[in-house]
C-alpha cells in the first residue's frame, strides 16, 4: 500500500526505522507507533518508499 500523504509517508519511515532497530520504539508517537505495532516490515517499506511529489501534506 502506498502512502496517501506526506505525513503518512514520514510516519511509516519512523516506524520502519524502529522496526529495524535503528531508533527506539519508545520515541514513536501517534500514527508511527500504531504503524509499528500493526504493520509488517515489508508493508512499512512499501509505504515509506512512496514518492512525495504531488502528495498532500495531510490526508483529507
Amino acid at each position: 500500500m502506498k502512502a496517501q500523504s506526506k505525513s503518512q509517508q514520514r510516519a511509516a519511515g519512523a516506524a520502519l526505522s524502529a522496526k529495524r532497530g535503528e531508533t527506539k520504539v519508545k520515541d514513536l508517537q501517534g500514527a508511527s507507533r500504531q504503524m509499528y505495532e500493526d504493520m509488517t516490515e515489508a508493508e512499512l517499506e512499501d509505504m515509506a518508499a512512496t514518492k512525495l511529489d504531488g502528495l498532500p501534506e495531510h490526508k483529507g
